[in-house]
């Protein structure tokens, strides 16, 4: 099985990060979610419905759509959480990347633990800009907030492409398949991963810095 890789680059002010990584984390989600399976007997199964929930960002001019699910929320915040945790204590001018990975398990003879293997990873690169003024932090609030729309509308792009999916297990299967953890939602086996590094480069934060400094010059 080849698995898909797809690479997004953000560049956000400190405060921004914890929104953003949200935003994408919580999109990509949505589209990699159902509702609980309901087994009636073995092959024949009900789909529960998936609710959803608008959020308006407190410091990006922007809003996304995710699962209403407060547990599902609640890990992705953690995650997020000890990522920008990690991105302020690494003294490396607040540059990593977090990676979202989808996988399947496949089950392994005793006494061996069984086989993970991954179908779909995301990972966004963030570069931290840190910015003079106020007026600077307006229009990075803007300019982030139209970032963004751009990244959910190439993250819908490519989920609605006609690939590789696992295909629906039987009632005994599910596991090896989804997340069957959660109360109010099933989303597909995920992990989430980063790394805080010093080598992503410059590109994304010099294209950020660029932006400002041409809309301070209108």
């Amino acid at each position: 099985m080849n698995c898909r890789s797809e690479v997004l680059e953000v560049s956000v002010e400190g405060r921004q990060v914890d929104e953003a990584m949200l935003a994408l984390l919580h999109t990509i989600l949505l589209h990699r979610s159902t509702g609980k399976f309901h087994y009636k007997k073995e092959g024949t199964y009900s789909i529960g419905t998936v609710g959803t929930q608008d959020i308006d960002c407190d410091f990006i001019d922007f809003s996304f759509v995710r699962v209403s699910s407060e547990e599902l929320d609640r890990a992705i915040r953690k995650a997020v959480g000890e990522f920008k945790e990690a991105l302020g204590n690494s003294g490396s001018d607040g540059m990593g990347q977090i990676s979202l990975e989808f996988y399947q398990k496949k089950k392994s003879r005793w006494p061996f633990s069984d086989e993970c293997i991954p179908w779909e990873v995301w990972s966004v690169k963030v570069n931290v800009v840190n910015l003079a003024n106020e007026q600077e932090r307006q229009i990075c609030r803007e300019k982030v907030g139209e970032k963004l729309g751009e990244k959910v509308i190439n993250i819908v792009e490519v989920i609605n492409r006609h690939e590789y999916l696992p295909k629906m297990p039987t009632q005994s299967e599910v596991d090896n398949v989804f997340d069957t953890g959660l109360k109010d939602v099933q989303p597909y086996l995920y992990k989430i991963t980063y790394q805080i590094t010093d080598s992503l480069g410059t590109s994304v934060s010099t294209t950020m810095r660029r932006l400002i400094k041409d809309t301070l010059a209108l």
